[in-house]
């Protein structure tokens, strides 16, 4: 499988704007494939291109995203950094008037020179992005889409899924 490598981030957002409303159809073709089809071809597609791209010279997810936090990985990093909760919640986490806890900060407060300082006990939202390898693609395209512009594996799949399904916006 030949695919073009795009990891220029100006570059990605830059295109991202350009081709939002060939996006907007391409959801719309999207939703109506078959959804295990489409797994199938994300998912081969996801294996070729996510290990020509390293994240650490990107790190943009962790710069830009916003991630929720549950209890569990919450007093994992927290025992890991030998912090009580209430240490660790004050320092790095927000909680919403839902209930729910989220990042305190972007970019994130472990990253350090693009890297995850606490990699092996980073919060499950990091464990998963991009998430293509999560079953439903075609049920997430909200999401996907959102991060077109933000995440170089991400843009590179929709980019290639294009291709392979031979989608004409014209």
């Amino acid at each position: 499988m030949n695919i073009h490598i795009e990891t220029d981030l100006s570059k990605i957002n830059q295109l991202a704007d350009i081709r939002n409303e060939e996006n907007d159809l391409f959801i719309d073709f999207l939703a109506k494939e078959d959804g295990d089809l489409l797994d199938t071809i994300v998912a081969d597609l996801n294996a070729a291109i996510t290990p020509q791209i390293d994240c650490t010279d990107c790190g943009n997810c962790c710069k830009s995203l916003m991630i929720v936090v549950g209890e569990t990985e919450a007093n994992d990093l927290s025992d890991h950094l030998k912090q009580s909760r209430e240490v660790f919640d004050a320092q790095y986490l927000e909680k919403g008037t839902n209930g729910l806890m989220i990042m305190k900060t972007m970019p994130c407060d472990f990253l350090v020179d693009n890297k995850c300082s606490v990699y092996e006990h980073r919060y499950e939202g990091c464990r998963e992005f991009p998430a293509l390898h999560i079953p439903h693609f075609n049920k997430r395209l909200f999401t996907i889409f959102m991060h077109y512009g933000r995440c170089p594996i991400i843009f590179n799949v929709v980019e290639a899924l294009k291709k392979q399904l031979h989608f004409n916006n014209a």
